[in-house]
């Protein structure tokens, strides 16, 4: 068989490669507008994948600010914070000091004067009256969660457990003032029973009879330095907190003549009215009772016709 020759017109083949060329070109632009589609489609994805995140930020830091706001309202109107984080527990506690702080600037001139610790507050509350400074009392308060006394000299028979559990975690400054009321009151009390005993020790039979409170004093007086001894004064402090009785009486002897029961009324008004140790020094000093033995005495030689008078009113 003969060979079969192929003829091409000049120019055919270069055309080819051309259009090759030109079809190479195209995938290629083809494939990189692909590629660029791809990418632009992906960062697409990442724009709406970032705006779901903001979004969702924005919506917690909404509900935190609402948090917060109703927080410090709740603090503002309750004072109190039903459960507290760490962070919390902390500013309260910070709270508390700077209160303290505050407390012990404002008690300075009130009998109460103190310093922060590092693990509270040490405070003194020092008892007068009428410008004589009395006994001092001591407490180490621990600033915590409850707050709680750590060491004090406030003796037994002042009701701190009860003054504690009434006021201490509600109202620091509601509990020391009310301790003090107590104290400054028992220690005056305490301070009267014995002025009396020091200073009016001849105007008194035996001993002055009273509780460990000196809310309770029983003793026989006169009112003059001779004679018998024809008083006896009961007297009663029924509120803790004061330094004035309640309830007194004063009584004489059964076959005391009148005046003297007179005398024992004018005493159970002073009773009420002074200190113990002003009652006294107006008893005694009074010129009216120092001339009152001679009074009595002359009154009672002519009413009964020169008999004797009883004992009791001559001693006066």
């Amino acid at each position: 068989m003969g060979e079969v020759a192929i003829s091409f017109p000049d120019g055919t083949l270069s055309l080819l490669e051309k259009l090759e060329a030109s079809a190479h070109k195209v995938a290629l632009k083809r494939g990189k507008i692909k590629e660029h589609e791809e990418k632009v489609l992906k960062m697409k994805m990442k724009i709406q994948e970032l705006r779901r995140q903001r979004d969702e930020l924005k919506t917690k830091l909404n509900v935190c600010q609402s948090q917060l706001i109703a927080g410090k309202d709740a603090m503002k109107s309750s004072r109190q914070v039903s459960e507290a984080t760490e962070t919390s527990q902390q500013a309260i506690l910070k709270g508390k000091i700077e209160n303290a702080k505050g407390l012990l600037e404002l008690f300075r001139l009130t009998g109460l004067s103190g310093k922060l610790t590092e693990q509270g507050i040490s405070l003194c509350i020092n008892t007068a009256f009428e410008g004589t400074y009395l006994d001092s009392y001591y407490l180490d308060i621990l600033i915590q969660q409850p707050i709680q006394i750590r060491h004090h000299s406030v003796p037994a028979f002042i009701p701190l457990e009860q003054i504690a559990h009434e006021h201490l975690q509600k109202d620091i400054k509601r509990f020391l003032s009310v301790l003090s009321d107590h104290l400054n009151a028992y220690a005056r009390r305490k301070f009267q029973a014995d002025q009396l005993q020091e200073h009016f020790a001849v105007f008194f039979k035996g001993c002055m009879k009273g509780n460990s409170l000196y809310t309770q004093l029983e003793f026989n007086y006169r009112v003059t330095e001779g004679g018998n001894f024809p008083f006896t004064a009961k007297i009663t402090y029924g509120n803790p907190m004061n330094a004035l009785p309640t309830k007194v009486t004063v009584v004489c002897k059964e076959d005391a003549p009148a005046p003297v029961a007179e005398m024992a009324a004018a005493h159970l008004a002073l009773f009420y009215e002074k200190p113990l140790q002003e009652v006294f020094i107006s008893i005694t000093a009074s010129a009216e009772n120092l001339r009152q033995p001679i009074t009595l005495a002359s009154s009672f030689h002519s009413a009964c016709g020169g008999r004797r008078v009883p004992s009791e009113a001559a001693a006066l």
